[in-house]
């Protein structure tokens, strides 16, 4: 593989990590915020029993899982074809 070549994939590896390390720690703050708040609430039924289901954290969590580890797969890509090829 060529040096732009794989310069672009390096790039492209980067964003996705980057990326995907936003919507995790957002996904974080969102959840934390939103047991915050349901914790404050005098009516303790929707804290102890998680209804309504409220998944828009956890698919940002899982999102950015997701786009970190594709972002990690095209990096060791990268270095396994800068190491051997």
């Amino acid at each position: 593989m060529t040096y732009p070549d794989s310069l672009i994939l390096t790039v492209m590896g980067g964003v996705f990590v980057a990326v995907g390390a936003g919507i995790f720690f957002k996904g974080k703050i969102d959840a934390k915020r939103e047991y915050d708040t349901l914790t404050s609430r005098t009516d303790m039924k929707e804290f102890i029993e998680h209804s309504p289901e409220h998944s828009r954290a956890g698919t940002f969590k899982l999102g950015g899982m997701i786009s970190i580890i594709v972002g990690l797969v095209m990096l060791g890509i990268v270095g396994g074809l800068r190491l051997w090829g």
